[in-house]
């Protein structure tokens, strides 16, 4: 898949693309650590093996300690402007590619690395994991689409309170407030984002598609756009061989064989 990047790993399972922050001992994000994700994603996206995109850590303890503050010294309006907007770019794809897109969480996850996976749609944890946006602490906000992400997905007072608090939640805590959607043992973490990707992966890549678009945009617009996105989409699969096969098999009473 090309020449290795720097701060992250690329591996291919199955059709299930790994992309793992890899900056010990902490997955701090630098530039080049923003910019190495940006490549990743965009490389897994487009390998036609891909069917599904999985965001992790290759370092233990660490899945991300958020923006290296090193960063931050002296960095001013315009050059914070630069590194949101390529941060936004990030968001951008994951919520754009046909992909479905999981996250692997374990250890600690705070700051821009956890922010990221908020774009994902679907969140699984190690029971020991620690979660939270710390940002005000430092008299700042999380800047990576969250206040956005998190009204959407936790709710306005749940967004509010969480990053007015600043405070680190643990595993269970974090799927009791909706911010996470799974939370197995640690050891298990891998192996169960695996076998769960490699579930999806077997199904048919139009309909996943139309899915992820239709909730993931649809959900942006109003009631009345939304339904005509989904008008479109649904058009689009009547036409999809995998649809006929779909309807074929069921009817037939055998297992559908899609198309790719």
């Amino acid at each position: 898949m090309s020449e290795p990047l720097a701060l992250i790993e690329l591996e291919v399972i199955n059709r299930v693309g790994w992309l793992r922050y890899n900056r010990p001992p902490l997955n701090a994000f630098n530039w080049q650590m923003v910019a190495d994700v940006a490549d990743g994603l965009a490389r897994l996206s487009a390998d036609p093996q891909v069917r599904v995109i999985v965001i992790g850590s290759a370092v233990e303890k660490y899945f991300s300690a958020g923006a290296e503050l090193q960063e931050f010294v002296d960095i001013g309006g315009v050059r914070m402007r630069e590194w949101a907007l390529r941060c936004h770019a990030i968001v951008h794809r994951l919520r754009d590619m046909p992909q479905p897109t999981l996250a692997a969480i374990g250890g600690t996850a705070v700051g821009g690395g956890l922010e990221m996976t908020l774009h994902c749609d679907l969140r699984f944890v190690g029971a020991g994991a620690r979660f939270g946006q710390p940002e005000i602490n430092i008299g700042f906000i999380p800047p990576i689409a969250t206040t956005q992400a998190l009204a959407r997905l936790i709710g306005r007072s749940r967004a509010i309170r969480y990053l007015y608090d600043g405070a680190i939640l643990k595993a269970d805590e974090a799927l009791r407030i909706g911010l996470v959607d799974e939370v197995v043992p640690d050891a298990d973490l891998t192996a169960h984002v695996q076998a769960y990707a490699e579930a999806l992966a077997a199904k048919p890549r139009a309909a996943l598609a139309a899915i992820r678009r239709t909730v993931t945009v649809g959900g942006g617009m109003s009631f009345e756009d939304g339904l005509a996105l989904e008008l479109e989409e649904v058009v689009k699969l009547a036409d999809d061989p995998d649809f006929a096969e779909g309807v074929d098999a069921f009817l037939a009473k055998r297992k559908p064989t899609w198309r790719d």
